[in-house]
């Protein structure tokens, strides 16, 4: 089995070999540059979905895998929080007979200047939380989450589960398509 990720950061394609090694087995998993569509910082539940779908779709479409993968990163409004934002990665899977599932992972909290930063001078999240720790590598290691969770949880991990949840229609196919 072939997946194309829709990126070549390598914690999102970690994080895909990841879950399909588990599920599938033997799987090849590689990075394929695509557009997203949607700005580098994505704001609003909808444009992180739409980023992830399109990745997923650009991925499949460029690649001829047999799944194409969209991860999609960004903040939505979230109420009772400190900065009224939390950041969230959605997964989307593209299969060729036009099948889109999606999921999401945990929400967390960036520090109120990191969203200041974004909201105010449109900077994406992972460069201003590399500025703010003098990593500008962050993003592609182990993430903000990775520093905010004190390496509790790295970005690798935390793409995983967004993954998974994107793969729980597909691993309980009686149960969403009626059909094994």
């Amino acid at each position: 089995m072939r997946i194309a990720v829709g990126s070549t950061n390598p914690t999102k394609v970690r994080a895909v070999e990841n879950v399909m090694r588990r599920i599938y087995g033997d799987v090849e998993v590689f990075g394929v540059e695509v557009d997203s569509g949607v700005p580098d910082q994505p704001i609003g539940i909808e444009e992180i979905v739409r980023g992830a779908m399109n990745r997923a779709r650009n991925a499949l479409e460029k690649s001829k895998a047999d799944l194409g993968v969209g991860i999609e990163a960004g903040i939505y409004s979230f109420p009772n929080t400190i900065t009224g934002y939390l950041d969230v990665q959605v997964c989307a899977i593209a299969s060729p007979d036009g099948l889109i599932t999606i999921g999401h992972g945990p929400g967390f909290e960036y520090p109120p200047v990191v969203i200041e930063r974004i909201l105010n001078e449109g900077i994406e999240a992972g460069i201003a939380m590399g500025e703010l720790v003098n990593d500008p590598e962050l993003k592609r290691k182990v993430g903000a989450i990775g520093v905010l969770s004190k390496g509790l949880l790295t970005r690798t991990e935390l793409n995983e589960i967004a993954v998974l949840m994107a793969m729980i229609p597909r691993l309980n196919e009686e149960l969403f398509f009626g059909r094994k």
